[in-house]
């Protein structure tokens, strides 16, 4: 069986740090055991593999059984690639996120597509909480102040505020929403709010002390800080746009570790120029490498702080990338040996969808 990863070249850092497991040095600790068992196993690097026409991973996926690829540094599987890929019958998803894959187009060729769900999503949410604390308290224009050798205190306190007594709300109340609710319970928040178009059950919103607010412009008045923690797909792309922006909070802080493509990347951008939008963190870009030249990088409030901004890592700490090199590991064997995989890994079953965290269909 030939299976394909593109994974990202972590270098000098990937062969110090064995634990570095989603790069294509580490190999998802899969090489050994799939080369004893006589499998294929070809693992391309982020950009000399898989960008282009003339690219190996078109060249490989022609006749590949099983796709495995991150979404920090996705391969992307286009419905073009899928009327090639003759042979594809699972696409794996090493973490959570699989929007780098046509779903459609996977429902239409009957290819599975899996993901190892929950494998990071205590990291994601760890990392939710610190970009609204940065956020809030002015972080990062204080640290570039004592890099500088500056110490000119009221210029970060003048746009500094504490979270208690602050509004916050997550569009998504899934796994990592969740779970961000629940880690900001210690901080006294005046309210959490949620958007969703399933209502938590009872007792679970009840837990977190959270309301939901089925408006998506009437959520977003209300908040002092937005989190958005839902997956990107039909109803979420372009979610959060200049229209939408309109109806914020002026100076609410606005904090996407779910997808950049969940939101305008100009209309942020403006917004937060203008100040409608004190600032924005997050570790999601619409394009993943983000080029260099990508506006999310530099932008900044009127009081020159307020970006956030960091390469695509929430969900790939040490700790998640066991968990979801393992949780490929145990998807390959189920595969291979004929056995069901576990439900909620499930995106994409034989020609149909197996989940509703992607719309509702």
């Amino acid at each position: 069986m030939k299976i394909l990863a593109i994974l990202y070249n972590g270098f000098k850092a990937a062969e110090e740090e064995p634990r570095l497991l989603g790069t294509v040095e580490n190999k998802l600790g899969l090489g050994p055991w799939l080369d004893s068992m006589g499998h294929t196993f070809i693992v391309g690097d982020l950009f000399s593999f898989k960008e282009g026409a003339d690219s190996d991973f078109q060249k490989h996926i022609v006749d590949a059984e099983v796709l495995i690829t991150t979404p920090f540094h996705p391969g992307y599987l286009t419905r073009e690639l899928f009327e090639k890929a003759k042979n594809l019958k699972l696409c794996v998803t090493a973490g959570v996120g699989s929007d780098h894959i046509d779903l459609n187009a996977a429902v239409d060729h009957k290819v599975q597509v899996l993901e190892v769900s929950g494998s990071n999503v205590v990291s994601v949410a760890e990392h939710v909480v610190m970009s609204i604390l940065l956020l809030v308290r002015n972080f990062v224009p204080a640290h570039e102040m004592i890099e500088r050798g500056d110490w000119q205190v009221s210029d970060i306190t003048r746009n500094s505020f504490d979270l208690e007594n602050k509004v916050v709300g997550t569009i998504g109340a899934g796994r990592i929403g969740y779970r961000v609710l629940q880690r900001l319970l210690p901080f006294d928040c005046k309210e959490l709010l949620y958007y969703d178009y399933a209502p938590l059950p009872e007792a679970a919103a009840k837990a977190v002390k959270a309301r939901r607010v089925q408006d998506l412009k009437e959520f977003v008045s209300q908040c002092d800080v937005v989190t958005v923690n839902c997956p990107l797909h039909e109803g979420t792309r372009g979610l959060i746009n200049r229209e939408l922006l309109k109806h914020f909070k002026k100076g609410a802080w606005l904090v996407n570790t779910a997808r950049g493509a969940i939101c305008d990347k100009d209309a942020v951008a403006e917004a937060l120029a203008s100040g409608q939008l004190s600032g924005y963190a997050g570790d999601v870009w619409n394009v993943q490498p983000a080029p260099k030249d990508h506006v999310w990088r530099t932008m900044k409030n009127p009081l020159k702080g307020g970006n956030g901004m960091v390469p695509h890592y929430s969900g790939s700490t040490l700790d998640a990338q066991a968990r979801y090199a393992n949780g490929v590991k145990s998807i390959l064997e189920n595969y291979m040996a004929g056995s069901p995989q576990d439900p909620q890994n499930i995106i994409v079953g034989l020609g149909k969808y197996e989940t509703k965290a992607y719309g509702q269909r």
